[in-house]
């Protein structure tokens, strides 16, 4: 432990998932992993999340497990959906509230912790590009903390995108356990396969991974949950074969070993990708990445770890993913050694600290003018 004295610590997880492996992404394994390291390193941890969660901290159950995320289009039954995690998160704050928590950690994604700020001091880790109902309650200024807040980003292209909403926003990259992630050993890995992992949904850009790797000539399997079943359905389900295979959702040991089994592992995003957790954990199995150029891939790939495209288009991935292939698959594990779990937990011990020693800061002297 960093500090000298332990704290006791909140942590507010977003409620669409329960969080427990296997992981619905990488916001899910980022707060097992905290609360998880953080109980380690013997802080009093209690993580405030939707029943269903598994940890080693105090769970506190806020939300019923039965309880299913469904991406709604705007209309009724989506501001219901709103209204049932805006009362959870409810709940969460009146209980830190009666606590004697030293600190919170929000990684919630929900605007109700600026809108409502817990009584204790809180750090807002930034997994996502600006959300509306968030930059509202931001730019909104309809309260003055009374206690102190920092706000980090797992990535600086992602800050980058905040800093309209906020002035002071430090970096914090996501870390993983490296060890937990295989071997570079080549003798694994299935000549000719590219793999992909993810959330099967339009933005991570899974079709484009598809006919990047027919390009190269190479086979792919991919790994995820179907977060979105009519893209799935019209888009990826038609160019099933032999040649390109759902291997299903898979839990953390079996990530690893599928991770491990590629040539190269092909990261599509086709948004701005905040951190992208998958790449830096094919990385750590000695498996070089093919990226597009989108959101955080060049900050986290260096000429080590993998190549990232030069531009958008599936032939340009395609010309990553030949140019991946040649890189050696022990330096592609020593790229990945930056994103220790230790290194990150380092940091965030230093906001916790910095936090409960710290004075007043009003959220307007952070927020962006």
């Amino acid at each position: 432990m960093l500090l000298a004295q332990p704290l006791n610590i909140a942590v507010m997880a977003h409620l669409h998932h329960p969080i427990a492996s296997p992981f619905p992404g990488g916001l899910e394994m980022h707060t097992a992993l905290l609360a998880e390291e953080l109980s380690a390193r013997g802080h009093t941890v209690t993580l405030f999340a939707k029943g269903g969660s598994r940890t080693s901290a105090r769970l506190m159950s806020v939300l019923d497990a039965g309880f299913s995320f469904t991406r709604y289009p705007e209309g009724p039954a989506r501001e219901a959906q709103t209204r049932l995690l805006d009362e959870a998160q409810n709940r969460t704050l009146q209980l830190i509230n009666e606590g004697t928590f030293d600190v919170v950690i929000n990684n919630s994604l929900s605007a109700l912790p600026h809108l409502t700020p817990p009584a204790h001091p809180m750090l807002t880790i930034l997994h996502t590009p600006p959300l509306p109902r968030v930059t509202a309650a931001l730019d909104a200024q309809t309260h003055n903390r009374q206690s102190a807040h920092r706000v980090v980003s797992v990535s600086a292209a992602n800050a980058r995108q905040w800093r309209h909403h906020l002035r002071d926003i430090d970096v914090v990259h996501n870390g993983i356990r490296l060890e937990e992630w295989g071997t570079d050993a080549a003798a694994d890995r299935h000549p000719s396969v590219a793999v992909w992992a993810g959330r099967i949904t339009p933005e991570k850009g899974l079709h484009v991974a598809i006919e990047a790797a027919a390009l190269a000539g190479m086979r792919i399997r991919f790994a995820g949950p179907i977060s979105d079943q009519d893209y799935f359905n019209r888009t990826i389900a038609p160019l099933l074969s032999e040649s390109v295979e759902h291997v299903g959702h898979l839990d953390h040991s079996q990530l690893a070993a599928f991770l491990g089994s590629g040539t190269v592992f092909i990261a599509s995003p086709l948004w701005a990708e905040p951190f992208g957790l998958t790449t830096v954990e094919a990385m750590a199995c000695g498996t070089p990445v093919a990226a597009l150029p989108c959101g955080a891939m060049g900050e986290i790939i260096d000429d080590r770890g993998g190549v990232v495209a030069a531009g958008f288009s599936a032939a340009d991935l395609a010309r990553a993913v030949v140019q991946s292939r040649t890189l050696d698959n022990r330096q592609v594990r020593a790229s990945a050694a930056r994103f220790s779990v230790e290194t990150m937990m380092t940091r965030y011990e230093q906001h916790l600290g910095d936090l409960v020693g710290s004075g007043v800061l009003d959220d307007a002297d952070m927020v962006a003018s």
